[in-house]
This record gives structure tokens, sequence and C-alpha cells, in this order.
């Protein structure tokens, strides 16, 4: 049925003569499939055709983002595919784009994602060009039939509320999760915008008596939806340099300065954005209360963000600090590079001095852990 699914697919002008045959063979006994078999050769090459269309499409589709002004959808976005792949692709979209709002239109068909529902329907615009200026209305129009607040700013905080409570089971907005208040969970923090991007908040995970605090930026993709920090490539390599400073990771806490994954569209990926810092002050409410229950000893400040997060300061640069232990409010705090900046480094010398750097700070915490009067 997977088979007969994906071929139907296939715009092929014999597929439905083609699956006819396929389901009547098999009601009648021929289970066998033979891969001689004409009809099953035809099977497949329309299935391959299909999942090279719906490849080609993740990859090379491109969402425009539109004035934040002017309502949703927040990212538009435009594709001819050569078979009929667009529902299968707007499902990978969902999964990948958080809360954000956004609209595909092909030539035949639009899908609109509103931040809780995906919403299929007819084709809305005639081509790319019109995803622009007015050309949108269509997909305007369509909105304000199914939210009669309009896309205006009343709808912008309609539809994020929903989308909570579509995927958290929450019933509409929580107290205290203005902008600016203090929120009871971090699920339901609203200090910032980046929480109506983002597929969830991702708090610091370790041990709770952890003498060692580890603080990174913000969560990456594949933290964003899995909910833990540091579990994608970053957090393979910060494995690594645990272990070559002797550093049990498991006795330390790792978490970081922005809980919620900052980014932008580009193609099928969602590549990071460095955050504001006015979403680092925002988030510092957060830091603070893990700060207030872990209480640890030595705080690893790895990357610009989170070195100004813990220092409560923007005028402060890796430059200044790496290599070096800094006491600040009763702790030290030693400076060391973000992972994934290690990853980033285009040349192999360049990578390994990285990772030298990295261990050397991470004993240079262990060091101070184990001082006396520490």
């Amino acid at each position: 049925m997977d088979l007969l699914h994906a071929a139907a697919c296939c715009r092929a002008p014999d597929r439905w003569a083609l699956l006819y045959r396929l389901v009547w063979r098999w009601q009648h006994g021929e289970q066998a499939a033979s891969d001689r078999d004409p009809d099953w050769q035809g099977l497949h090459a329309m299935v391959a055709a299909v999942r090279r269309e719906e490849h080609d499409m993740q990859d090379k589709i491109r969402f425009h983002e539109r004035p934040a002004d002017a309502g949703p959808p927040r990212f538009v976005a435009w594709y001819a595919p050569a078979h009929d792949v667009l529902p299968q692709v707007a499902e990978h979209f969902v999964s990948r784009m958080g809360r954000v709002s956004w609209m595909i239109a092909t030539p035949d068909a639009s899908v609109l994602w509103d931040g809780a529902t995906l919403h299929n329907c007819g084709p809305l615009v005639a081509d790319a060009a019109e995803l622009t200026g007015d050309g949108i209305a269509p997909w305007l129009a369509y909105y304000r039939s199914v939210y009669p607040a309009g896309p205006g700013q009343g709808a912008q905080r309609v539809i994020p509320l929903l989308a909570a409570g579509t995927r958290r089971g929450a019933g509409g907005d929580a107290p205290g999760s203005e902008p600016g208040q203090h929120p009871a969970t971090l699920d339901e923090c609203r200090r910032c915008d980046l929480w109506q991007h983002a597929t969830q908040p991702v708090g610091g995970a370790g041990s709770k008596r952890a003498r060692i605090m580890l603080v990174g930026e913000q969560p990456g993709d594949q933290e964003d939806i899995a909910g833990a920090p540091f579990v994608g490539p970053a957090g393979k390599l910060l494995d690594r340099v645990c272990e070559a400073a002797g550093v049990d990771r498991r006795t330390v806490y790792v978490t970081n300065a922005v809980k919620h994954f900052k980014w932008e569209p580009r193609g099928k990926r969602r590549m990071h954005k460095t955050p504001a810092q006015r979403e680092i002050e925002a988030c510092s409410y957060w830091l603070e209360k893990e700060l207030a229950q872990i209480k640890p000893q030595v705080i690893v400040a790895m990357g610009t963000t989170a070195l100004k997060s813990v220092l409560g300061t923007s005028h402060v640069t890796l430059k200044d600090t790496l290599g070096r232990a800094l006491r600040h409010e009763g702790r030290w705090v030693v400076t060391i590079y973000h992972p994934s900046y290690a990853l980033r480094v285009p040349d192999e010398a360049a990578r390994k001095q990285a990772f030298a750097t990295m261990v050397e700070g991470l004993r240079m915490a262990q060091e101070l852990v184990d001082k006396p009067g520490a």
C-alpha cells in the first residue's frame, strides 16, 4: 500500500491504469512479484521518480521572509513540482519550522501552515511573482475566512497561542506569559518572540549537584526537535572535549544562554541565526534560575553569547577572556570556544587548535573545582 500510495503521486499518463491492474492482479492471487514483471518494474520506476521529486523539492525550495508588520504568513515560497508531492513536502516543513506561519504555493495547489494547522487548498497564486505585494491577497482572504480577526495584530497573537495549545495540550495563554513578565514555566515563556518560531524550549540537563556548569549559546536544529541540549554534532564534539579534559559529562550541567532556537530558512534546512542582545537579556531570567538551583562553583562560557549572558554585559569579547579565569559574583568563569566554532573552522590546523583550547579551558575549570577553598 505504501508503494501504491507513492506511485499514485507520479504524473505518468498511465498511472491509474497500471495501479488498477496491479491491485486486480493482487486480489486474484498474483502476490509473488517478479523483478522482471513489467507492471512491477513500472510501479518501482514511478515510486523512484516520486521520491526523487520529494527530495528535490525539499532541497531546492526557497522561503522568502515577509515584513514582520505584514501579518501571516511570515514565509512564502513558490515551486513547480514535476509530481504531486506537495502534501509530503509540507509535512516535512511542518516538522522542521516550528510555529512560524508559512505558505507553499504551486501551480496546482497550495498549503498553508498557521502555526497549528496545515490547510490544503487549491492554487492561490499563479506564479512566484504574485507572492509579493498585492499578490498575497488570496492567502489573506483565505486567512480571514478561517480567522475572522484577520491577519492584523490580534490574529498574530491568536495563531501562536493556538499553536501552543495544539503542540502542548495547553488551554490558551498562560498567566504571567506576557513579554517582560515572569512565566511560571519555560514552556509558557513569552519574554521575547523566539518562542513563536521554535518547536519547543530547550532547558538545561545534567547533574543537579554539578560543580561545573557549561553554558552555550542556543539550541540548534536537532536540539530544537529533541528538546534536549547538545545532542547534535556540537554535542558529540563536546563529549570528546570532556573526555580529553578528564571531565565526566555526567557530572556537569549543560545549558544555553537562550532557550529557543533562532533560525532562518535556507532550502529545506533551518540555519542558525545569532540571538540579538535583547533576546539574550530576556532569557537571562532562566539562566539565573538555573544558577540559583544548581549553584555551580565554575561556569564555563562557551562562546561570546554565553559570556555576555553570564557576565550580564554586552561589552565583553571572547578574545579578551579566552584562557583566563574570571571571578564573578562569587563564582569562577572560564571562557572557551563554542563546539560549533571548532566544527566550522575551515582548515585542519585551526580545528585542532580550537579543540586544544577547549580542552585546556575545561581542565582549568576542573582544577578550580578541585582547588581548596574554591
